[in-house]
């Protein structure tokens, strides 16, 4: 079904179920007793639109000719009816001084519900004068009650409007059937529209003070009638031109006006019991010289009464606490769309709005200033951030480079030929770490073969590693004695060294035509030799690190290199698994057993040491030299 449709038929309904319902109970017209369907008509409109405000008045157009009203009574009353429903309507979604941005109906604020109220009171004040007036002219055998009928009309449309608009607004939150208007794009002075709502209202309140003074002036009536018909039409006739949020948006006065309202419409709803109670009434009537409707509209007046007793400070007290508390929370939750992931807050208008409860004594004041430092200090926080990631990134280039610095100055090729192959392999833990090798001829006969593993890991050792090799290559090119170039070099690292870093390193002359290697040793890890197929450790001297000790005499050694000889750093025997077991020297003496002697060795060795740790990253610098001797 077309939505325009249950939005016209629900108020149709409604209005023929309470207009005659009432009608079959009471047997009586001109609202004597309770009337609860004239409330339908402001609510029809504020909640269902235009479809809402016609669809309640073609429904009490039908009950007003069912309950024998003329024709004439008929049309004048659906006119007001009518107009009164869609002024409502319009009023709802006025923008006025302080209103800038409306809703579809809902009591989330103390202005909601001082303009639904007032709305209510308003439609209740007019409708009734125009309708008691109309019934002036068109029954003229109800003069003598006239002013009782308007009360009547008053009573039954302010107490029944509330009931059904506090229970049409709660619905509206959990089903969707609230009417809201499309913005208008016509221009029009809001303002005016306000002077004309003013208008209205000191029209209706001059019209009650000079009623009593000139009530039998029917042609006065007339023009008082028609004046204000008109004003009310002309503004009904409005186009909508206020920006309309559908935000849902829960708040906390919300929450503290249910209690109240729950406690209204209780009072309410007892006072209409009260009123239909003819035991009550009947002895009220034993000592008040009033007639039986006279007592139940006496006894909703009352209802009312007590109500504005209980209602107006309660709305006080809310709306201090909305000013005092709830709109300083709104204004602190607005940095929500001020914070982007990653980014600074941006403080322009933010700080201000916190700025205006610094010196605020309560609690209020303290979160102000909390919430200002916090931006502060987070903005603070996020620009060190940026400074340290834009220091990281450099950082991180620089070693990306000093990598390939340090990966250029190794070997890239092996040294192969019939008789014998050299060739190496280093893996730092980081970027850049302390091992390295060199291997390279120095004249037609020798080969220096070179591996060192400086202290620590990272940047500082390659830097100790990298100077070492440098002063190597320089020395090694005046003195092929291992030991006196181990001399030389630790002399130099000792002479300036704060920090007491240190290397081990082992340097080996090889002779291919003798197949003899000279080395030396400066606290290296010892070599794995094959001796025709016998895998052992070369016994040999231990020497000190470089860097610690000065004019330090090194060891020189010599050794025949029958099948090969494998280096290797400490961070080959050190890796460790799951079960913290080192590698160690034995697997690799083993693995070297069991597999073939050749340059291929040192791939086979870093797969046998990736299943051993299985998934934990490389603890330390791994590097392997490979001599093989060939048959």
């Amino acid at each position: 079904m077309d939505n325009r449709i249950k939005k016209t038929l629900v108020p149709f309904i409604m209005m023929m179920i309470f207009n005659l319902g009432t009608y079959m109970i009471t047997g009586t017209n001109f609202s004597e007793g309770v009337a609860p369907h004239v409330g339908l008509l402001p609510i029809s409109g504020i909640l269902f639109g235009p479809y809402g405000a016609i669809g309640a008045v073609i429904g009490n157009a039908i009950c007003d000719f069912i309950r024998g009203y003329s024709i004439e009574s008929t049309i004048s009353s659906e006119i007001i009816s009518l107009g009164i429903a869609l002024m409502a309507y319009k009023i709802w979604y006025q923008k006025f001084k302080y209103i800038h941005v409306s809703s579809k109906p809902k009591l989330n604020n103390t202005t909601q519900i001082i303009l639904f109220l007032g709305i209510i009171l308003l439609t209740s004040t007019v409708f009734s004068l125009l309708i008691k007036q109309s019934d002036y002219i068109l029954y003229p055998e109800t003069h003598s009650i006239n002013i009782l009928i308007g009360v009547r009309y008053f009573v039954n449309f302010l107490n029944s409007a509330f009931i059904f608009g506090i229970i049409g607004i709660k619905l509206s939150k959990y089903i969707d059937f609230v009417h809201i208007p499309k913005t208008s794009d016509k221009k029009t002075n809001e303002e005016l529209y306000v002077v004309l709502l003013i208008l209205i209202v000191i029209f209706t309140i001059a019209a009650l003070v000079i009623d009593k003074q000139i009530m039998t002036n029917v042609s006065f009536i007339i023009i008082e009638i028609a004046i204000l018909v008109i004003l009310i039409w002309t503004y009904a006739l409005k186009p909508v031109n206020i920006k309309i949020s559908k935000t849902p948006f829960n708040s906390i006065p919300e929450k503290i006006m249910n209690i109240f309202f729950l406690a209204t419409l209780i009072i309410i709803c007892l006072g209409i019991i009260i009123s239909f109670d003819d035991i009550l009434i009947s002895r009220i009537d034993d000592f008040l010289p009033l007639n039986y409707s006279e007592i139940a509209i006496s006894i909703m007046m009352l209802t009312d009464i007590l109500l504005i007793i209980f209602f107006v400070p309660s709305i006080a007290v809310l709306r201090y606490v909305e000013n005092k508390v709830v709109n300083p929370l709104i204004n602190f939750s607005k940095i929500e769309k001020f914070i982007k992931k990653g980014d600074k807050i941006k403080t322009e208008g933010l700080i201000n709005t916190y700025s205006n409860y610094l010196d605020d004594d309560t609690e209020i004041g303290n979160l102000a200033r909390s919430y200002t430092n916090l931006i502060n200090f987070t903005n603070d926080y996020i620009e060190n951030i940026r400074t340290i990631e834009s220091e990281k990134k450099r950082i991180e280039t620089e070693l990306e480079i000093a990598k390939k610095i340090q990966q250029a100055i190794l070997p890239t090729e092996s040294i192969e030929n019939n008789d014998y192959c050299i060739s190496g392999f280093s893996r730092p833990a980081k970027e850049v770490g302390g091992d390295f090798y060199d291997y390279y001829p120095i004249d037609d006969e020798n080969i220096a073969i070179i591996i060192g593993d400086a202290s620590g890991k990272g940047v500082p050792a390659a830097l100790l590693s990298t100077v070492s090799q440098s002063i190597i290559r320089q020395l090694i090119k005046i003195e092929k004695d291992p030991s006196k170039v181990l001399f030389s070099l630790n002399n130099q690292l000792c002479e300036n060294n704060p920090e007491f870093m240190f290397i081990t390193l082992w340097i080996g002359i090889y002779n291919k035509n003798t197949n003899i290697i000279t080395y030396s040793n400066a606290g290296h890890d010892r070599p794995l030799i094959n001796d025709n197929g016998d895998i052992k450790f070369l016994e040999m001297n231990a020497g000190i690190v470089l860097g610690i000790m000065e004019d330090f005499e090194f060891e020189k050694e010599e050794l025949e290199i029958t099948k090969g000889l494998l280096l290797y750093t400490d961070g080959i025997t050190d890796e460790k698994n799951i079960n913290e077991e080192f590698y160690g020297e034995k697997r690799l003496q083993e693995f070297l057993m069991n597999n073939p002697f050749d340059k291929n060795i040192i791939s086979s060795i870093l797969d046998d040491i990736s299943n051993h740790i299985g998934g934990y990253e490389q603890f330390d610098d791994m590097t392997l030299v490979i001599l093989e001797k060939k048959d």
